[in-house]
């Protein structure tokens, strides 16, 4: 039973790597995107993305927020967040790349960086109560813990599967 169960959390440990490296490469290219593409391009492309639904609806509030948001965005805002989600992205790209080879110092630098993006994750929610920071913040809890224990594993504090 417990073999079983060490087998999983290795291998949820495994999925959650994939899903961080995958969510990872989409921030880095997300945040280069944003970085490359003028304001213009922007507001044409949600233009394009809610036009349909401002027709059918034209108080649609999502539709409306996402097109004020392109309207309004300024140069400062966007390369904030092109360079909050190109950094953020590639760091945990990097440690991600690092865990799955099994490098021992990566483990606690991992633990330190997700729990430095965790305390950033919650002062935003503080400003802006989005749930999307607190589900980032549950995901990076997770990996913490999960990565906490494969540290555990591989330095033979704990049970291999």
């Amino acid at each position: 039973m417990r073999r079983r169960i060490a087998a999983w959390l290795h291998g949820l440990f495994e999925v959650s790597l994939l899903a961080k490296g995958l969510f990872s490469a989409g921030e880095a290219l997300s945040g280069l995107a944003l970085l490359l593409t003028h304001k213009a391009e922007i507001v044409a492309l949600v233009n394009r993305l809610t036009w349909h639904e401002l027709l059918q609806d034209s108080k649609d509030p999502l539709a409306n927020y996402l097109l004020g948001l392109a309207q309004h965005l300024s140069l400062a805002t966007q390369h904030f967040y092109a360079l909050y989600l190109l950094s953020h992205g590639v760091l945990k790209l990097g440690v991600v790349v690092l865990l799955a080879r099994g490098v021992r110092w990566a483990y606690p630098l991992a633990i330190v960086l997700l729990s430095g993006f965790c305390a950033y994750q919650i002062y935003l929610w503080t400003l802006e109560h989005a749930p999307m920071m607190l589900a980032l913040t549950a995901l990076d809890l997770l990996v913490i813990a999960l990565t906490w224990r494969e540290w555990r594993v591989v330095s033979g504090t704990v049970a291999a599967a």
